[in-house]
């Protein structure tokens, strides 16, 4: 998600709180290597492949606007509004049926000046705390470089269309190698990703030459990440092109795929990122003059004319025949619909069609959803969970959710149950 939604809907969620989160040679090998699987103890690997990686992540959730969060180039969990992450919040968001977290991290002023760029050693430990939460209550978490790739972020530094490319490249290859080194005797439950919507902050068709360094950065994360050894030679690594955005990744705009040489599983190792926020006036808009808020075919009323349930089938077979036919896995790393109740009261059942739409779609074509959560409640706020009490607040979002990626099979979706209008309710 965008830094700048992320900050604005960070004042929602402090006032909610104040008032009461190219791969290996051959075949794909499904083996188990080793029981009893610990942090601490490298041998404790089950080896999955592309079909059982998928079907073990299930649906996945975002711990978004925590780790990501700064201020004044300094990564800080609560800064946006949220509570101290805790395990109880991760064992309520394993209760609802979810499998895997995502967790995103800022670095920014936590890194050192070269050349060694060493990483705050208190900052570390606190990520490998809540990455404990995750694999040690057995789901996945994916962890990743966030808020560091933005423009729009206050000491970002990850910036693909910058002159000092060597600098940047240095930089990044030496706070992976520490994170790898930390990391790196996680068993299977531990999924890095380099990177989070690193883009030139302009919304056309990517630029070549930062495309050209995301390529790069990619081959970098993928060399540096599997030199560190241990279970870090057969880690799953995730990885996307351009603004995560789907059309610029497995369209013809010049993603590559990294050469996996250095990785000793059978068979690919390299999952492909994306996010999905269409169409944005629903999804995402929170202006009352342009915001839509109905979606798909029950919509009677201030709906877009594009991005209905024939455009999320198109998105999500174009992501299977590109990369997940090929042996890639897909995640959907992020997606959601912002809570705009407050202009239509019906809204949130059209939330809960796309949600459920979405993930039914991506299983069907072999991706892996992974629900964006920024903690904010109410208005304009895409959280599931009060991240204080530990409260489900959208149960019947998550409800759907679940029901897709759970179903075996085809299955009708549940219809909206009401069209009524704000102007209606007047």
């Amino acid at each position: 998600m965008k830094s700048f939604f992320r900050k604005i809907t960070a004042a929602a969620a402090a006032l909610a709180v104040a008032l009461s989160m190219a791969g290996c040679s051959g075949g794909d090998g499904g083996s188990s290597e080793g029981e009893g699987a610990s942090p601490a103890n490298p041998a404790a690997w089950t080896e999955l492949d592309q079909s059982a990686i998928t079907a073990a992540m299930g649906m996945g959730w975002n711990l978004g606007n925590q780790l990501e969060a700064s201020g004044n180039k300094v990564p800080d969990e609560t800064v946006w509004g949220n509570p101290t992450i805790s395990e109880d919040l991760i064992k309520a968001v394993k209760a609802q049926g979810f499998k895997t977290i995502r967790i995103p991290v800022s670095y920014l002023s936590k890194i050192g000046e070269d050349p060694d760029y060493k990483i705050d050693e208190a900052w570390l430990n606190r990520i490998q705390e809540v990455v404990d939460y995750v694999v040690n209550n057995d789901m996945f978490a994916i962890i990743n470089i966030h808020g560091d790739g933005y423009y729009t972020v206050d000491g970002g530094w990850l910036l693909c269309v910058d002159e000092n490319q060597d600098e940047i490249k240095a930089k990044y290859e030496k706070v992976w190698q520490q994170i790898a080194e930390r990391f790196k005797d996680y068993d299977q439950h531990l999924i890095f990703e380099s990177m989070n919507e690193v883009f030139d902050d302009t919304y056309g068709e990517p630029d070549p030459t930062g495309y050209a360094n995301i390529n790069a950065y990619n081959q970098i994360f993928v060399d540096t990440v599997r030199k560190t050894g241990s279970n870090n030679e057969k880690r799953w690594l995730l990885m996307p092109g351009w603004n995560t955005n789907i059309g610029h990744t497995a369209g013809d705009k010049g993603f590559v795929i990294p050469e996996d040489t250095l990785c000793k599983a059978e068979g690919k190792r390299i999952m492909i990122s994306v996010h999905f926020y269409d169409p944005y006036n629903f999804a995402l808009d929170e202006n009352i003059a342009s915001a839509t808020t109905q979606w798909g075919k029950y919509a009677v009323e201030k709906f877009d004319t594009w991005g209905q349930e024939d455009y999320v089938d198109s998105q999500m077979k174009l992501l299977n025949d590109k990369f997940v036919s090929q042996g890639y896995p897909v995640v959907i790393g992020e997606m959601g619909v912002v809570n705009k109740t407050h202009i239509d009261p019906g809204m949130n059942e059209f939330r809960r069609y796309w949600n459920e739409y979405v993930v039914k779609s991506a299983k069907a074509n072999g991706c892996i959803p992974v629900y964006w959560d920024n903690g904010s409640n109410g208005r304009n706020g895409l959280a599931l969970f009060h991240r204080l009490s530990k409260e489900v607040t959208q149960p019947e979002i998550i409800e759907g959710m679940m029901r897709a990626i759970n179903s075996e099979g085809d299955y009708e979706i549940p219809a909206v149950e009401s069209t009524e209008s704000a102007d209606d309710a007047a």
